[in-house]
């Protein structure tokens, strides 16, 4: 595990801000190709409803796409040394050493650098300014 001072994590934002937008926007598009995905299992079951027979299965490819696509971006934060913490808010966490003790520094898509810790056990809720 790699812990980060805040400047080294604020700096590290330049390469994982751009991760965890598209984390989020893929995670945007996975729900959608879900719910589309949904629909359509629900019309095929009733009597098909007039439905293109590859729209199923394009619909399936478009969910394991955006999945495949998330999965890819938490790996590329994950190289850096964040945590993901949540997908939907592009929500991280970096390891900082304060006065000995392990917290995170917290930030998510939105802010635009490192105000935050918190401890390991407190999470979101627990956030204190820097």
């Amino acid at each position: 595990m790699r812990y980060f001072t805040p400047e080294e994590a604020n700096a590290a934002l330049e390469q994982v801000r751009p991760l965890a937008e598209r984390m989020v926007t893929h995670r945007q598009k996975m729900l959608a190709a879900q719910a589309r995905e949904e629909e359509l299992n629900a019309r095929v079951a009733g009597n098909g409803g007039h439905i293109d027979p590859g729209e199923p299965a394009s619909a399936t490819e478009a969910v394991e796409t955006e999945a495949k696509a998330i999965a890819a971006c938490i790996d590329e934060i994950h190289a850096v040394g964040a945590q993901v913490k949540d997908i939907d808010t592009g929500l991280l966490d970096f390891p900082w050493l304060r006065d000995g003790e392990e917290v995170l520094l917290c930030w998510h898509v939105g802010e635009d650098e490192i105000r935050y810790w918190h401890g390991v056990d407190d999470g979101f809720g627990g956030r204190t300014p820097l």
